[in-house]
């Protein structure tokens, strides 16, 4: 029976992951803005996602055995070749960590796949991703190259075995074999599989906008692994659902009796992507606006939140040359005031795709994240005449 117990636990997983979970606006939930077809990054064309999920065991925390709870989440700017974008990132609160982002600030160029894990896997996820480049011939048979994987994180050690450090090589090129165009998988899943948000549980979210600029349509798309802020914060569509629910299912922590945890500690990675002509430094206006639809659902960046954001352009295809001088378009300043609000309402939905998709988890020690109730969250909603 007990050899039995991993390959039941990995076949409900998978169900789990290609069951067609709910989204926010499937719960009556108003946004503003136009999506594109998909609701999500991968509506930027190029753009792939893959994750990579591990669920192993429940009960007492016993180091390197688990309970487990985490994953590696991949993206590519535009699929599985070397074809640099241009790039830019920001920070909020710096309480965490994405690696090869000084590179990005010098050149003006992402050159690499972006993977999102736990806090304590990103050695591992950015060694086993500059492996991958060698076998894969990631730099197309350069003699001579360098390269800086990004790599960011945030802490899922209040459900999973943190120092256990089961992310290994495997997940992190199952995360990149799985990343794909199409639709993309929410909540427990790849990188936030063991995040919390906002007093319930969180993990990866996505949205999408469509917008237009002197005729031409453009596309922006958000993913997120969030994982921060407090409970009595929450706010979807403009109402306190964390000040009604603030009573109802509260998620438990057995906390050692020396822990500084405070509410509203936590991180969030948000990757926004676009198709629209952007130069590095209109991608860096890009991504400042990203706090504004933090901001809309409750995040404030405490002092124990890790908020550290990253923008690409799939446009200027041919931007990336070693040798050549190239020619570029970009969209004039003027012109770009409704990317700012595209990216910040993507954000918003992105956040709260997450909660809606989430569900229920126990992790170690009994530790447990409550999936967001949809039923009382339409009834709050109901109470300020936000659905019908």
């Amino acid at each position: 029976m007990k050899k039995l117990i991993p390959i039941l636990l990995f076949l409900s997983v998978t169900t789990i992951l290609l069951a067609q979970k709910p989204r926010a606006r499937d719960l009556g939930i108003p946004f503003v803005g136009k999506t594109g077809p998909l609701n999500a990054i991968t509506d930027v064309k190029g753009v792939e996602v893959g994750h990579a999920t591990i669920i192993e065991g429940a009960g007492k925390n016993i180091a390197g055995k688990g309970p487990v709870r985490t994953g590696v989440t991949a993206i590519f700017p535009r699929g599985k070749k070397f074809n640099p974008v241009y790039a830019n990132w920001y920070s909020l609160n710096g309480n965490g960590e994405m690696v090869g982002t000084t590179w990005i600030t010098e050149s003006g160029f992402l050159e690499t796949p972006i993977m999102i894990t736990n806090t304590n896997s990103v050695g591992v996820v950015r060694d086993a991703v500059l492996k991958w480049y060698v076998e894969t011939n990631w730099y197309e048979n350069e003699d001579w190259w360098y390269t800086y994987p990004v790599v960011a994180e945030t802490y899922d050690g209040f459900l999973n075995d943190i120092y256990g450090f089961h992310v290994k090589e495997k997940h992190v090129l199952e995360a990149i074999e799985n990343a794909k165009p199409g639709p993309v998988i929410e909540g427990n899943v790849g990188g936030g599989t063991g995040m919390m948000c906002l007093g319930f549980k969180g993990g990866i979210g996505t949205a999408s906008r469509e917008i237009t600029i002197n005729d031409s349509t453009y596309t922006v798309g958000v993913l997120v692994q969030s994982n921060f802020g407090a409970k009595r914060n929450l706010t979807i569509a403009g109402v306190p659902v964390g000040m009604e629910l603030k009573d109802t299912l509260n998620s438990v922590y057995n906390a050692p009796p020396n822990s500084r945890r405070q509410e509203g500690d936590g991180s969030i990675i948000v990757i926004v992507a676009t198709d629209a002509p952007l130069l590095p430094h209109q991608l860096k206006r890009i991504i400042q606006r990203v706090p504004l639809g933090i901001a809309v659902v409750g995040g404030y960046g405490s002092n124990g939140s890790g908020d550290i954001f990253l923008a690409f352009s799939t446009a200027n295809e041919n931007a990336f040359n070693r040798d050549k001088m190239v020619r570029v378009t970009s969209l004039p300043n003027d012109r770009i005031s409704s990317l700012f609000e595209a990216t910040a309402h993507a954000v918003e939905e992105a956040i709260i795709n997450a909660m809606v998709a989430a569900e229920t988890m126990e992790g170690i020690n009994g530790n447990t994240a409550y999936g967001l109730p949809h039923d009382l969250v339409k009834e709050v909603l109901k109470k300020y005449n936000r659905l019908k």
